[in-house]
């Protein structure tokens, strides 16, 4: 059987550690698909250029990112769920700020990683759950966790939102505050793979996702799990624990109709893709 080569793309983070150990394992292998994995630290906003780029085949992406570009007009469709919970996310300023931004964190300065990105969504779907809108000019662009670092230390933004494990270890150190916390509204990580690929190599997509399916599978089922998250990812064992035991991976392709309804109105609400937006073509139809 001829070996297939599939390019997949996810952030360096711990939610895609079960993709991790399934190519560690050589499960891929043994059904034969090479992967070669690719790190975007840059979040959902760089997948998905890579993926209108054609410089990847594949990514795990945040859910209303995805949505967003497919809508947008990037040529791929979702092929599976990854992740049923919903992400957390943290809510940061610069570490000398010594202001009560409740008030008045939807009229600061927003780091974000780019336009279309979840560190730009969820501000603005925040705002929206609360009856508070974000003007555009209030978003400034800086590309990874380093860039919101260093443009929070310079004060030139006030306010960056990220997945709150990851950050955890830059508030421990002192490089940033976390002032709250914010809930996605849906399932947080979706699979999607180009129209190309999914054209040109269905069987092998969808080996792949059993691969993935059963990895996932085996990793919410086992025992060690905490602890190689706290080894791998340089988080506190306790934090390890708390992630994990709040996290639910999907066993299978199957995508919520309802939930991708929910995901198109709040992005309507905050005009984020126009009322009259195509969205019939989000999920890959086997």
């Amino acid at each position: 059987m001829e070996l297939t080569t599939l390019r997949i793309g996810g952030v360096p983070e711990h939610f895609n550690l079960p993709i991790h150990l399934a190519i560690e394992s050589g499960a891929f292998s043994e059904k034969n698909i090479e992967i070669i994995w690719k790190d975007f630290p840059g979040g959902t906003g760089s997948m998905t250029q890579a993926l209108r780029n054609d410089e990847t085949d594949i990514c795990i992406l945040l859910t209303e990112g995805i949505i967003t570009d497919i809508i947008n007009g990037n040529a791929s469709k979702i092929i599976s769920g990854y992740v049923k919970s919903p992400l957390t996310w943290g809510i940061h300023t610069y570490v000398t700020n010594d202001e009560q931004l409740s008030e008045t964190l939807f009229k600061e300065q927003i780091a974000i990683s780019r336009k279309g990105s979840g560190s730009h969504l969820m501000p603005i779907v925040d705002a929206l759950i609360q009856g508070k809108s974000i003007q555009d000019d209030q978003f400034v662009i800086i590309k990874d966790i380093n860039g919101a670092l260093d443009s929070l230390k310079k004060q030139e933004t006030s306010v960056f939102y990220w997945e709150k494990y990851t950050t955890k270890p830059f508030v421990k150190n002192g490089h940033l505050k976390r002032i709250g916390e914010f809930i996605s509204p849906w399932p947080c990580f979706m699979i999607a793979a180009t129209d190309r690929i999914i054209q040109d190599q269905p069987e092998a997509i969808d080996t792949m996702l059993r691969v993935i399916h059963d990895s996932c599978e085996k990793f919410m089922t086992n025992p060690d799990a905490p602890k190689l998250v706290s080894e791998r990812y340089n988080l506190d064992y306790r934090d390890a624990e708390y992630w994990y035991h709040g996290t639910e991976w999907t066993t299978d392709s199957w995508v919520s109709d309802k939930m991708l309804t929910n995901v198109v109105f709040a992005l309507r609400e905050a005009k984020i893709i126009p009322d009259n937006a195509n969205t019939l073509d989000l999920v890959w139809k086997r």
